[in-house]
């Protein structure tokens, strides 16, 4: 099936959306989206490839900025995005199953990458399993409870809010 140019556009335009709040969020609530111990609220957004394919993009280039304009290191950048982005595809490839499993990549994803960012990157002295714990927790609470809150507030709204053409 052909894209049309109204597709393209409003793919566009939803990514940037979700972008741009998950920047908003992150810097809004920054005392806690960074560091060992975190529960960045922006990943609540990770509910969202459930809704629209946009939001695989719009998230990883929302965490890419909130990292940047964060003061993270190069490896946090990279890494740090690549979890969100992993975490991301995983949700959009679970939107046919159950929707309660779909917080469980970006969770998995953050817990298992974002520790070594920090022990490696930031030289952060604690164990990595201590902080997979801690970084596993805050991303249950983001994306697990806040998500599947912003899940059950946007499921109604749907076809509405993301309509595709």
């Amino acid at each position: 099936m052909k894209e049309t140019k109204h597709q393209s556009v409003l793919f566009l335009a939803q990514g940037a959306m979700i972008a741009a709040i998950y920047v908003v969020l992150t810097l809004v609530f920054a005392p806690f989206s960074y560091g060992e111990v975190q529960v960045r609220i922006s990943e609540a957004l990770t509910i969202l490839p459930l809704f629209t394919p946009a939001a695989i993009p719009g998230l990883f280039v929302g965490c890419l900025i909130s990292n940047i304009l964060g003061g993270c290191v190069l490896p946090d950048i990279i890494f740090g995005s690549l979890a969100t982005l992993i975490g991301a595809v995983g949700t959009y490839m679970l939107r046919r199953q159950n929707k309660f499993l779909a917080p469980l990549p970006p969770i998995i994803a953050n817990a298992l990458i974002v520790p070594f960012v920090l022990r490696y990157a930031y030289q952060v002295p604690l164990p990595i399993p201590f902080m997979m714990l801690t970084v596993g927790i805050g991303e249950v609470i983001s994306c697990g409870v806040l998500g599947m809150i912003l899940h059950t507030a946007l499921n109604k709204y749907r076809h509405t809010i993301f309509k595709t053409a």
